[in-house]
């Protein structure tokens, strides 16, 4: 049960009521429209993050899903894992994200992107070597954007954890 009430839609703003509406009122964009100014830009940087830019969709949904496997966030996990599969993030991959490194079916670009990941969480950033590895695979705007995914979905886990977000039907999701 979420540490603090929901807000409540219906005595929001009428653009907050609108974006609210269009991620089905989740309850992760229920508890930050507590702060609507804030609320619409998160949103708007997330839309940028998960539609636009260069960065391979497949790649973007591994290094999330995994972010919140590292963060210890089930509500980001189960949402990004629908998410990855919609973009073509395999079965297999989703299932493997928990220990990668032992796992045969991500290609090298996405090893690369996901020890780029777990760097950028476990040790605030990537070794040269692991850099080096993820500079040789993406373009420096792809590069820039998987960073800032990962960055805005470590703040994303941390805040679903801190207000202890309910989770919801898988269907009714959304990271």
């Amino acid at each position: 049960m979420a540490r603090i009430d929901y807000a409540d839609p219906s005595k929001a703003s009428e653009r907050t009521r609108d974006i609210l509406a269009k991620n089905r009122n989740a309850n992760i964009f229920r508890m930050m429209s507590h702060s609507s100014d804030y609320f619409v830009q998160y949103c708007r940087l997330g839309g940028a993050i998960r539609s636009r830019g260069e960065l391979d969709p497949i790649v973007r949904e591994l290094a999330i899903t995994r972010t919140g496997i590292l963060c210890e966030a089930p509500y980001e996990i189960i949402a990004h894992k629908r998410i990855g599969k919609n973009v073509g993030v395999t079965d297999e991959q989703n299932e493997a994200l928990a220990n990668w490194q032992a796992a045969t079916c991500f290609t090298e670009t996405q090893r690369a992107a996901l020890a780029f990941t777990d760097e950028i969480v476990k040790l605030n950033k990537p070794t040269d070597a692991t850099f080096k590895a993820i500079v040789a695979k993406l373009t420096p705007g792809a590069l820039v954007e998987l960073q800032l995914a990962v960055g805005f979905y470590i703040m994303t886990s941390k805040f679903l954890e801190t207000f202890e977000i309910d989770l919801q039907p898988v269907t009714e999701v959304v990271g």
